[in-house]
């Protein structure tokens, strides 16, 4: 029982290892320039790898994966011709009513998988950007269901960040992005078909396109822009004037406080006994200054703290209430 055990697991483990693998090949794939058969590299690795994810998920659970026919109380298990086993297809894994996909998820595969099977015999041309918000998707969605169903399982992020681009967009290209007529007449008519059947609320779920919105940073001085993503509200004037699929992120000037409104910020919060003294320890002792740590900035000579740092403030002051108030 226990070598069953773990031959079970040996074999789930593999096959995560090999969905991640599939998935890293197929978004590095994507992102390389030099390389032209993009999406449909992507689409076929992707399949792969979401196979292999729910095989992983239904080996652990214990759920029959492979086709078989029941004859009385013994199973016929389907093989090919060589004789292995017949184990499910991406499709049939999420149409399954133990799959633990949510439907949207589900629908941006599914599509996925109709787009496979309209260009696997014949090549196609123009689709990377016109496709790349339900790739995007894609690969998010992978990411968040491979830890969720396997909570020991780094994500892949960690391998992979944002694609870069070396240039603007302008107004012929945008135009071009939403644009169906340059495809060939097979695959504008399947996209076409596939997003009518759909309702309104799930074609503008994130899960199933994932479109973003960039907009040029407004900060203009060193150390006032860092990596910053700020989501707009929904409820916002920019938001409603927006197209609801669309994500606006922008870049903006984080929030920055001199120390001595850091210490009279903790101070209204409760703990009197925190000034610039307690303040100047703190940061001293965490050398909280050091730029990796993302506490603050110079700003013409002068040190700034950000949130990051006020809320660390207020976490020590919170750990230690007898010696500040």
């Amino acid at each position: 029982m226990v070598t069953r055990q773990r031959k079970l697991g040996s074999v789930k483990n593999e096959l995560i290892r090999k969905s991640i693998e599939s998935m890293l090949s197929a978004v590095q794939i994507f992102n390389n320039p030099s390389i032209q058969f993009k999406s449909e590299s992507f689409i076929v690795l992707s399949v792969i790898a979401w196979t292999y994810l729910l095989h992983a998920h239904y080996r652990e659970q214990k759920i029959e994966y492979r086709y078989f026919e029941q004859k009385g109380k013994r199973r016929k298990f389907d093989t090919t011709k060589n004789g292995a086993y017949k184990y499910w297809e991406l499709e049939r894994c999420l149409n399954d009513i133990k799959s633990p996909i949510d439907k949207v998820t589900s629908n941006n595969l599914k599509f996925l998988i109709g787009l496979r099977h309209e260009i696997e015999h014949q090549m196609t041309t123009k689709i990377d950007d016109l496709l790349s918000a339900r790739f995007q998707a894609c690969c998010l969605n992978y990411n968040s269901y491979l830890k969720k169903l396997f909570p020991k399982q780094d994500g892949i992020e960690k391998y992979l960040s944002f694609s870069l681009q070396f240039s603007s967009l302008n107004e012929k290209q945008i135009d071009q992005l939403v644009d169906y007529e340059d495809l060939p007449q097979n695959i504008s008519i399947y996209i076409q078909q596939f997003d009518q059947e759909l309702p309104d609320e799930e074609f503008n779920d994130s899960r199933f396109s994932y479109r973003v919105l960039f907009v040029p940073k407004t900060a203009n001085r060193k150390g006032q822009a860092d990596k910053v993503i700020e989501f707009i509200p929904a409820d916002s004037e920019v938001a409603k004037g927006m197209n609801k699929e669309y994500v606006l992120v922008k870049e903006k000037e984080k929030m920055k406080y001199s120390p001595s409104e850091i210490w009279k910020k903790i101070q209204k919060d409760g703990f009197k006994k925190f000034g610039a003294y307690q303040h100047t320890q703190l940061w001293r002792t965490e050398n909280a200054k050091d730029p990796s740590k993302g506490f603050g900035t110079f700003v013409v000579k002068t040190w700034y703290w950000y949130d990051s740092w006020l809320d660390f403030v207020k976490k020590h002051c919170e750990e230690n209430k007898s010696e500040y108030t």
